[in-house]
């Protein structure tokens, strides 16, 4: 006896509770208030402080190795660069090699929050209600969906 093919599923309108995306965006919105708080007090935002943090890193980059590392275009990250310059937290350089790259380097005033800064991630943790190990785990697979949904793209 044939197996009966069952009927096509009935259209189903998408649940925003369901979906991934949104429960990206609604944590990604959580992150930043938690962020905004602590950022406060060094007079910084949230993109100002990924760039600080690229920065302290390792100084003096261009603004294609930030885009690069923040996942930003220049279009998007040459307005905040001109900000962090007029707060005296940056520098932009003409490169003397090629005039085309731009160079970005700390000023003392922006290393100096380097030592306000490192408090931060623990609080961070602290906010998030979760272990090292969780946080390192989440963070491994959010990394490995960022690069599926890059490769898709």
């Amino acid at each position: 006896m044939k197996t009966p093919t069952p009927p096509p599923f009935p259209p189903h309108v998408p649940q925003l509770d369901d979906q991934l995306c949104f429960a990206l965006y609604s944590t990604s919105l959580a992150m930043n208030k938690v962020y905004r708080k602590l950022l406060r007090k060094l007079d910084l935002t949230y993109s100002q402080y990924l760039v600080m943090m690229v920065l302290w890193e390792r100084n003096e980059q261009t603004v294609s190795e930030l885009g690069d590392k923040l996942f930003l275009d220049s279009a998007t990250l040459t307005p905040l660069l001109k900000r962090m310059e007029l707060a005296e937290l940056i520098t932009r350089t003409r490169c003397a090699n090629d005039e085309r790259q731009v160079i970005i380097a700390l000023t003392p005033k922006g290393d100096t929050l380097r030592e306000g800064a490192k408090e931060i991630p623990a609080c961070v943790l602290a906010a998030s209600q979760c272990n090292l190990d969780q946080v390192k785990d989440l963070k491994a697979r959010l990394d490995s969906l960022r690069s599926s949904l890059a490769d898709a793209s």
